[in-house]
Order: C-alpha cells, then sequence, then structure tokens
C-alpha cells in the first residue's frame, strides 16, 4: 500500500489537474454561447435566401439551362465522382467528437473505392488521413476554432470550381451539429446538387403548389441564368458556413461534457484518495500508539526486573 507522502502527492495532482480541466469547461462554455449567438445572427439570412431559391427555381421559364440545374440522372450513381468536405478539430480533448466524424468519412470513402475527392478543415483530420495514407486533394489551411463568413466563401469558391469543371458530380459534408445539451449527432449532407432545387423543379414540372404558395410574375433580369449564378453561390456560402459555426458549437459543446466528466471523476478519485489517507494516517497513529504503549510496558518491566535484582542483591549482601 502507498505510503502517507505517496498519497498526499497524487491528491495534489488530481487537484491541479482538475483546475485545469475546471478552466477547460469554463472557456469551453463561454465560445459555445459566442458560437450560438453567431449562428442566430447569421441563420434568418440564409433561411430567407432558400425561400427565394425555392421560388426562383419555380420560376423559370422550361428552357433554362444551368449547371446548378443538372441532377446527373445519365450518370450511374455508383460512377459519379463525389466530392467529401470533412469537418475536424484542431486539437482532441472532446470526448467521441473527431471520431465520429473521422468514422463517417472512412465509411462514405470506403464504398466509393478511389472514385472521391477529400476537402479537410481542421488539424486532427489532415494528421488522421496523412498518417493513413489517403491523399487530401484540398487542405483548409486555418483554424478550425474560428469559423468566419470569408473561410466560407473560400471553400465554396474550391467546390464550385472542381464542380463547374465537372470534376466531382456531387459534393457531400460532414460535420457535427448540436441536437441538445447532452446530444451531438454527426450528419453527413448533400450539399451539391441542390436537393432544394432538385424539389422545386419537381413541383414545378408536376404543377404541384403547396400551402399557401403564389403564383408569382418574375422578371428575371439579366437572364434566369445569371439570377442562379448570384444567389445559389450565396446560399453555399450560408451552408458551409452554418455547418462550420454548427461543427464548432458541437465540439465546445462535446468538451465541455468531457471535462464535466472529469471533473467528476476527479472529485471521486480525491475522495478515494482521501479515504485511503486517513485510513494510512490513522493505522500510522495506531501503530505508533503501540509502540509508546509497547515501550511504556517493556520500561516498567525493566525497571521491576532491576528493582527486583537490587533487592536480591541486597538480601546476598546481608
Amino acid at each position: 500500500m502507498a505510503n502517507i507522502k505517496e498519497i498526499q502527492d497524487r491528491i495534489k495532482s488530481v487537484q491541479d489537474t482538475m483546475k485545469i480541466t475546471n478552466a477547460m469547461y469554463m472557456i469551453s462554455s463561454n465560445k459555445l454561447r459566442k458560437a450560438k449567438k453567431a449562428l442566430e445572427q447569421t441563420e434568418p439570412f440564409f433561411f430567407g435566401l432558400q425561400s427565394l431559391i425555392s421560388r426562383v427555381v419555380r420560376h423559370l421559364p422550361p428552357e433554362t439551362k444551368h449547371i446548378f440545374l443538372e441532377t446527373f440522372e445519365d450518370i450511374p450513381f455508383e460512377k459519379r465522382r463525389k466530392a467529401y468536405m470533412v469537418i475536424t478539430d484542431d486539437k482532441g480533448l472532446a470526448g467521441a467528437y473527431n471520431h465520429n466524424v473521422l468514422k463517417l468519412a472512412e465509411k462514405h470513402m470506403k464504398e466509393d473505392g478511389d472514385n472521391y475527392k477529400l476537402y479537410v478543415v481542421g488539424e486532427l483530420g489532415r494528421q488522421y488521413f496523412t498518417n493513413k495514407g489517403i491523399s487530401i486533394d484540398e487542405e483548409f489551411r486555418y483554424t478550425a476554432q474560428n469559423p468566419t463568413l470569408s473561410r466560407a466563401r473560400h471553400i465554396t469558391g474550391k467546390i464550385l470550381d472542381d464542380y463547374f469543371s465537372g470534376d466531382v458530380q456531387e459534393v457531400y459534408i460532414i460535420y457535427t451539429r448540436v441536437k441538445n445539451s447532452i446530444v451531438s449527432e454527426t450528419l453527413i449532407q448533400k450539399l451539391l446538387p441542390l436537393e432544394i432545387i432538385a424539389q422545386a423543379k419537381d413541383a414545378s414540372n408536376n404543377k404541384v403548389t403547396g400551402v399557401g404558395v403564389y403564383n408569382e410574375e418574375f422578371l428575371m433580369e439579366p437572364s434566369p441564368e445569371a439570377v442562379l449564378d448570384n444567389i445559389v453561390p450565396n446560399y453555399i456560402d450560408g451552408f458551409i458556413y452554418g455547418a462550420l459555426v454548427e461543427s464548432y458549437c458541437a465540439v465546445q459543446n462535446s468538451r465541455m461534457m468531457a471535462m464535466d466528466t472529469a471533473n467528476k471523476s476527479a472529485g471521486s478519485m480525491i475522495h478515494d484518495l482521501s479515504i485511503m489517507y486517513n485510513r494510512e494516517r490513522q493505522a500510522r497513529i495506531t501503530q505508533e500508539i503501540t509502540e509508546v504503549v509497547s515501550g511504556a510496558k517493556a520500561l516498567k518491566h525493566s525497571q521491576e526486573v532491576l528493582k527486583k535484582m537490587q533487592s536480591q542483591t541486597e538480601e546476598a549482601l546481608q
């Protein structure tokens, strides 16, 4: 069993670690609050843009041709080249956050064989794929900790370049969304071709009008194609920015939960170590008392023996 000094050192070490995990919990809590506020401020604009795209596509002339309206139905699904944008964090200590994202990405990439392109945001994702010998087609060399709209536009530009050139036919984004304060969900969502355009186009072709949807007259200047060229990239910017912020919220939430679990484990460990310390201290005190009592008894016995010997000596002299 460990001695008292070792137990004291262990308790101090756990307490020092607990200070760090508690500080990380508070930092993540503050970052999560700021990220949620940023997301709430931008969501109304992009939800409005989504509604506008649906309205515009419903009123497009039948002869309109555009890359955003393509569904690539002439290419078999298994032969379409897909691109995966994977959003991870720059560091660990966030529970299973990064593991879940990378596991989902690997699962879909394995199904496609080598017929895919890989875009990565986050240092852990870059390190993981590099160490496994998986080729990364585009590394966005900035931290995942501070998502901004300008970074989202940079990512959008690269994705659209590959999409317009025909290098990829489908683009998917893999990220994590916070469902509530306890549960985070890892998702894969189709970014291109836009499902919202396909649905609106089908509704227009089938003459299906939803409840509360008006049949409007749209004047698209200078052309329907130019309108799509302006509004769709902005929508993709918003989608990617939302995914970056959602992932940032999710990692802070996961780190808060991980640090909270670590704090609870540290508290439980300190409790157990304190019991061990008290038992060891009590055992030492008991041992010391026993040694004192034993010493006192031995001293008393030696005095009695000495007194008896003196008495016998005196009797012998007489």
